[in-house]
């Protein structure tokens, strides 16, 4: 049984096998969309605001 998802950007159905290379994503319009959104940092990955404090003191300053 192939699985079905939905793509990320368009929410369009895609199958998750061969058919779709740029799975998760249904075209590679929608794969730069999402990479473009990431860059313009739109998406982000919650952090853990104690481990900043701890290794900013790595950062050399300027």
């Amino acid at each position: 049984m192939t699985k079905t998802v939905e793509c990320p950007t368009c929410k369009a159905p895609v199958t998750w096998d061969e058919s779709f290379p740029d799975r998760p994503f249904c075209s590679p319009r929608c794969r730069l969309i999402d990479l473009g959104a990431w860059a313009a940092e739109e998406h982000v990955i919650p952090g853990d605001e104690h481990e900043q404090d701890v290794f900013s003191e790595d950062v050399p300053k300027q």
